[in-house]
């Protein structure tokens, strides 16, 4: 009796149907779904500062590699024989704290000759090591030696190629020493704020290049080049 009743509930049980996995459309239209997703959160954190780094920061690259080619040569040619053919005597590499305070090398040339030092850095700002505009980059040194609050906000913006701190140094006021700079440019800093700097900083490598380029030997107008002949100041 009981294995007749085993037998009619296994009988009367009604079998299970497989579930049926996505089609071939739904699939490939999740896929591009999750890809468009993925491509709209790295849009979203483009941001204008970076933008305006990648796009000027490759403009500058291009304009500048002729010149840094040439300079890179020279430095070559002048290397000590033993370090020829390498780059220790062309390029500098020091250690710096970067982005969220991770470490990167930072390579320059090994020369303050047409500002092309800064201007060898600018790969770094592609590659986005470094930004345009921002604080100073620190040694690892440096960045242990700061308090928490300067050490938080330094940790959330990219070091600058320059910055407000390089470009008001030779000022000498009592507010514009370069902590407090920096620390100003991090509470207000902005496109417009940026372009200044920019402006700026292009500014003073074309002033020391007009200067240079006055003949030798020609004196600057005094007050001495007008007096009449026979003058003195007794009279």
């Amino acid at each position: 009796m009981r294995n007749a009743r085993q037998t009619a509930a296994r009988g009367g049980r009604r079998p299970t149907a497989r579930r049926a996995g996505p089609s071939p459309a739904t699939a490939a239209a999740r896929r591009l779904a999750l890809v468009a997703d993925r491509a709209a959160r790295a849009l979203g954190t483009l941001t204008v500062k970076r933008t305006l780094d990648l796009v000027l920061g490759s403009a500058l690259l291009l304009l500048a590699a002729p010149a840094l080619t040439l300079g890179a040569l020279a430095l070559a040619l002048r290397a000590p024989a033993g370090r020829r053919g390498g780059r220790s005597g062309v390029l500098r590499r020091e250690v710096r704290v970067g982005l969220g305070g991770r470490p990167f090398e930072l390579r320059s040339l090994r020369t303050r000759r047409f500002r092309l030092d800064l201007l060898s850095r600018l790969p770094h700002v592609v590659q986005g090591e470094l930004s345009l505009v921002g604080p100073a980059p620190l040694t690892p040194e440096e960045s242990a030696a700061l308090g928490a609050a300067a050490g938080r906000w330094r940790e959330r913006l990219r070091p600058g190629l320059t910055g407000l701190a390089q470009v008001r140094a030779r000022s000498g006021m009592p507010w514009d020493e370069p902590a407090l700079l920096d620390a100003h440019y991090a509470e207000h800093h902005g496109t417009g704020l940026d372009l200044a700097i920019l402006a700026h900083s292009a500014r003073i490598p074309l002033r020391a290049a007009v200067r240079g380029l006055r003949l030798p030997g020609k004196a600057h107008l005094s007050d001495t080049d007008h007096r009449l002949p026979g003058y003195s100041v007794a009279e």
